[in-house]
């Protein structure tokens, strides 16, 4: 299910109410863990994380993780356990053992069939349908698999040990394994193994004519286990690396996965890539003109732009850990600079050596990008972000369903403006209400009078404009909206579209935060939109649950950052303005001295 790469929707810390839920749903699970061992796996006073995920397929699946690695996942209200978990515990779950060699295929999505099961002296564990399964590995207790008993024990038997024995729904080294801090299972001698043995040479003879029987009958039967997804690779686990061979690509790689995964850039390099943006910016932004410069300007629209494509600056990754010591240190140590406080407490930069060697010496990167923009789509093929269309509508109310009696148009029927204007003017020409004189006006007839006028207006009111005859219809009808997302069908709901808050609240003494909600709303996810508005301001962001909301999260991101995430939403989201709150309240800029 983990075999390709997966989407975090959302990482929030857990409450406490749902920490003793938690505990108390692993307990009756799994029965078998103690009181001292359930404490050990969720404690009451260390930080136990709530990451929500999209699997490659679309499966909604919520993960539990602690020290960064995730413990347990929810799918479809059930808590399974990850190998992080088994590695503790190896004895949690009933364990089927099998050869190395099929690890490989269910690495690739593949579920465990029974032929390549290996029968202990012991026997077969008693599982029945849908029991929680684990899978180890000849000669090591350790478990590499996690998942579901495709049929009975009873069963397994009377097929003669043919066709599927576990629907595997994680792996060692699938991409929820990468989650974590990608260790390797600890060595546990099977005892139970030692005669097995003798039988390795034989397998590994007859292993390709057992595994072309077993690849055919995967790719006939591997999308009939209930509740379970596997891609489209299964089939194709012939030629699969070995796990020492990919043991030692993922060496090879790791430097790549570095530049993919911020958080495990050393700070080497950062500092190198600060460098080097920093002297790019000098050189072929920054005009003497513009000194002095705001140094938190010079960060987001000189060195941001000067960042290579595919990768990241974050200064807390970095050995300097703030702007202004990473520029005290320029200046310092490579004369390129002079800082100045001209505001107290606001650093600028106010000169520039531009005869220093090492600028000009330094030779500007041919290929780089402006500001890395924000994806909204962080899996495969990323795809830039598209706003939903909105379009207001009105819903016919009892008052108005004589007016539209006649067009077949009952209560709650939903209109656009277009089309009301369009029906009331038909009904105005069929009964010959214009008036004669004036062709301004409209008579108000008996149906007229009862839906748009008020009790007091019967006798005063003869006729009326036909810009009042709009108004008044559309202001007597409940206005609902209509929300296309790309690709998918318009939903129709009754009311005001919720627009994004943005507010600003203090926290302790003079401390202040920026709060941005109802993201949701508009098909952003809250996660991407805090990780691009924390690149940009360089300050620390944090996601949190809003009281009474199930799938809605609060971005939190330190200081007053209303108007970079106003930039943020309508020059790169392309959300209307209409649409979000609290602009108005970005604080002013103040005079240059």
């Amino acid at each position: 299910m983990f075999a390709r790469p997966i989407r975090v929707k959302s990482n929030t810390a857990i409450k406490g109410s749902d920490r003793r839920k938690l505990k108390a749903d692993l307990s009756t699970a799994f029965p078998s863990l103690s009181a001292d061992e359930l404490s050990e796996l969720v404690p009451n006073k260390e930080e136990l994380n709530v990451v929500k995920i999209y699997a490659h397929k679309g499966d909604a699946v919520t993960l539990y993780v602690l020290h960064k690695n995730p413990l347990f996942f929810e799918l479809e209200k059930r808590l399974y356990p990850t190998v992080y978990v088994l590695w503790r515990y190896p004895a949690l779950l009933p364990t089927f053992m099998t050869w190395p060699p099929v690890l490989q295929k269910m690495i690739g999505g593949a579920d465990l069939m029974l032929p390549g099961v290996v029968v202990p002296s012991s026997g077969l564990p008693d599982v029945k349908l849908g029991d929680y399964c684990s899978v180890t590995l000849v000669n090591n207790r350790a478990p590499v698999a996690v998942g579901t008993a495709a049929v009975s024990t009873g069963e397994m038997h009377s097929l003669g040990m043919k066709g599927r024995g576990v629907c595997v729904l994680h792996t060692y080294m699938d991409h929820l394994w990468a989650f974590g801090d990608k260790s390797g299972p600890p060595s546990l001698p099977n005892a139970e193994c030692d005669g097995q043995e003798e039988y390795e040479e034989e397998y590994e003879v007859n292993e390709m004519e057992m595994e072309e029987e077993e690849v055919v009958e995967k790719c006939v039967e591997e999308e009939q286990c209930p509740g379970v997804t596997v891609p489209d690779q299964a089939c194709s686990g012939v030629d699969a690396l070995s796990l020492a061979e990919q043991e030692e690509e993922k060496g090879d790689n790791e430097e790549e996965d570095g530049n993919q995964d911020d958080q495990k850039m050393p700070q080497e390099t950062m500092d190198a890539l600060l460098l080097q943006c920093f002297l790019h910016a000098l050189k072929s932004k920054v005009k003497k003109s513009e000194l002095p410069l705001l140094t938190s300007t010079f960060l987001r629209n000189h060195m941001f732009a000067c960042c290579p494509s595919g990768k990241q600056i974050d200064i807390k990754k970095s050995s300097y850990k703030k702007l202004s010591k990473f520029l005290q240190a320029m200046q310092k140590q490579h004369n390129l600079v002079r800082m100045k406080e001209l505001t107290k407490g606001v650093e600028s930069i106010v000169e520039v050596d531009w005869k220093n060697r090492q600028l000009r010496s330094f030779h500007v990167p041919e290929e780089t990008e402006g500001e890395v923009a924000p994806v909204q789509d962080e899996g495969e093929g990323k795809s830039l972000y598209h706003p939903p269309e909105i379009t207001t509508m009105y819903s016919v109310s009892s008052r108005l369903e004589p007016l539209f009696l006649d067009v077949q148009k009952r209560k709650g029927t939903i209109l656009q403006p277009a089309e009301v204007k369009h029906l009331v003017t038909e009904y105005v020409k069929k009964n010959e209400l214009v008036d004669e004189n004036n062709k301004n006006y409209v008579t108000v007839d008996p149906i007229l009078c009862d839906c748009l006028l008020e009790r007091s207006e019967y006798q005063e009111i003869g006729s009326l404009k036909w810009d009042d005859l709009f108004s008044r219809t559309l202001g007597r009808m409940q206005e609902c909206y209509q929300i296309v997302y790309p690709g998918q069908r318009p939903i129709q709901k009754k009311g005001h579209i919720e627009p994004i808050d943005i507010a600003v609240s203090s926290r302790g003494s003079n401390k202040k935060v920026t709060l941005i909600k109802n993201l949701e709303v508009y098909g952003l996810d809250p996660a991407v939109v805090a990780t691009a508005l924390q690149h940009r301001v360089q300050a620390s962001s944090v996601l949190q649950p809003i009281p009474g909301s199930k799938d809605k999260v609060l971005v939190q991101i330190q200081g007053n950052q209303i108007h970079q995430a106003g930039n943020l939403l309508l020059d790169h989201y392309q959300i209307p303005r209409k649409y979000i709150n609290g602009l108005e309240k970005a604080p002013k800029g103040g005079k240059k001295k």
